[in-house]
């Protein structure tokens, strides 16, 4: 039994919960339906306990991913996934695989999701384990395991990944690479990016949003179409690259999973750990600093025009942390480049999604005013850099271009062809530059057609984001080289932001925070 499709029109996400759970009975409803990960792991701990017990050797971690902790420096976290409840599950770290240190217990989060009539009973188990007082710069080894399963004993079992944490904040460190997609599903063409991205030894990579598609339709109603086991098969999927590679994540459209919590998020609650440091009320908001890179994790279904189901769930908490923290950021001396990432597209021209115009009311003059240098985003399932934009105002910005962010302004790029089906451009104009007839998405969740002259680079293949960033002492010239890359590992599109190092002097500084 579902949501009227009329009512599912009128109902916000928190709506429609409150809906079905008062007034469908289900035999065991949503562990995640008083929302939170706490209630989530709690109820179907009890659940699964229900459950015979298999032996710890024979239950095999898998779905192994990293993400950065709030300092990267110091702070990694751990997550995997097993097919079965296990107990007292752990990581060990070393600094070789020869000398794993003991065990750092973690957290098992097991998911059990069901819907009478729509969703069958389906049990999950998610861990994680948080490894602190780390050195910067240095790597470590690591490996999963179990009451009953250790890899240092179970060779055909187990096995050893490494990490390296993010260099002091200092202009001494190397060059870096890290890399960005949104939009990528379950697919050979994600299997295809996952291995160019491990090809580039990126530091950290940028998701933005519309992870695996469990939920296939995106609309963040609880009778959308949802399969549960899309998580195993992403996970495995990622797991060759984000195993090693700190897998940094927002959420998109397609993240608002109806069935677990008020806002949907309580599932991606149990799969990531996110850093924590963003405000109380945002999911997937949060910031780390990487060398002289700050970034930024964002949460536009909190604002979005045209999906509006979570629509202001943050009550403004999010934009106001985003402003003090983009502040917080300029008056680092050590943070020279601020990235942005989040789901909806500031600027985009694709017949599917195009533009959505909160994101150009609300947060677009915040970038404008303390020198965002770049904005990545997904949900348009292509590849597009629009020249750079400065209050709304474009500079043509060519292929092979060098940009210098404090005056000219802020680049945009949509990385959203990660693996998932790819969109088209507009029809007849699909190799146009200028005069481009696209829309933007309003309040009224309507399209207000407009004309643009600033989609630079187009590409409608599998892609990702590559930057290169080239740290430099104060005073000197430093760089983020941006390129576009297909699955097969050509380069689309190449250009170079460039900066004083030490941010801008104080007198720019103070006109940046005015």
């Amino acid at each position: 039994m579902g949501l009227p499709a009329d009512l599912a029109a009128r109902l916000s996400m928190p709506e429609q919960h409150e809906y079905l759970t008062r007034g469908l009975r289900r035999r065991s409803l949503l562990v995640a339906a008083a929302g939170g990960a706490a209630a989530l792991a709690g109820g179907a701990a009890a659940y699964a306990g229900s459950r015979d017990a298999v032996p710890g050797k024979l239950v095999v971690p898998f779905g192994r991913h990293l993400a950065w902790g709030a300092n990267p420096r110091t702070q990694v976290r751990v997550g995997w996934q097993v097919p079965k409840t296990v107990r007292r599950p752990y990581v060990r770290v070393g600094n070789s695989p020869a000398t794993l240190g003991d065990k750092i217990f973690g957290e098992l989060r097991p998911l059990h999701t069901e819907i009478e009539d729509v969703i069958p009973a389906t049990d999950q188990y998610y861990v994680h384990a948080a490894i602190d007082d780390l050195i910067p710069g240095t790597t470590y080894y690591y490996a999963v395991g179990h009451h009953g399963f250790d890899a240092r004993e179970l060779k055909e079992f187990g096995r050893i990944d490494s990490f390296t944490t993010a260099p002091t904040r200092r202009r001494a460190a190397e060059p870096f690479t890290f890399t960005a997609f949104g939009d990528q599903g379950v697919s050979p063409h994600a299997l295809h990016n996952d291995g160019q991205i491990a090809a580039e030894r990126p530091a950290f990579h940028l998701h933005a949003g519309d992870l695996c598609y469990a939920d296939s339709s995106g609309q963040g109603r609880i009778d959308d179409l949802y399969n549960p086991l899309r998580w195993d098969q992403f996970l495995a999927q990622t797991e060759s690259v984000a195993a090693s590679v700190p897998w940094m994540a927002t959420l998109g459209n397609h993240d608002m999973e109806a069935v677990y919590s008020p806002n949907g998020y309580g599932g991606q609650l149990a799969r990531w750990e996110f850093p924590g440091n963003g405000p109380a009320k945002g999911v997937g908001v949060y910031s780390f600093i990487y060398g002289n890179v700050g970034v930024v994790s964002l949460d536009a279904n909190d604002i979005s025009f045209e999906v509006q189901v979570n629509r202001g769930y943050t009550g403004g908490e999010q934009t106001r942390w985003l402003t003090e923290r983009l502040k917080w950021l300029r008056e680092q001396d050590d943070v020279d480049f601020i990235v942005v990432f989040f789901h909806y597209c500031a600027y985009s021209t694709t017949e599917a999604h195009a533009s959505d115009g909160a994101v150009r009311n609300m947060w677009v003059p915040l970038f404008d005013k303390y020198h965002v240098d770049l904005v990545i985003n997904g949900h348009n399932h292509v590849y597009e850099r629009a020249d750079v934009l400065k209050g709304g105002e474009a500079k043509k910005t060519p292929i092979g271009s060098t940009v210098h962010p404090w005056a000219d302004g802020t680049t945009y790029i949509t990385a959203g062809a990660g693996g998932r089906g790819l969109y088209e451009f507009p029809e007849g104009q699909e190799k146009q530059h200028d005069g481009v007839r696209s829309y933007v998405w309003n309040a009224d969740g309507n399209r207000v057609p407009e004309t643009v002259g600033w989609s630079r680079v187009r590409y409608g293949g599998y892609s990702f984001l590559a930057v290169d960033v080239r740290p430099a002492p104060p005073g000197e010239t430093t760089t983020m080289t941006l390129r576009g890359v297909t699955e097969k590992g050509v380069e689309i599109d190449r250009v170079v932001l460039a900066r004083k190092a030490s941010g801008g002097s104080r007198e720019q500084l103070s006109d940046a925070i005015a």
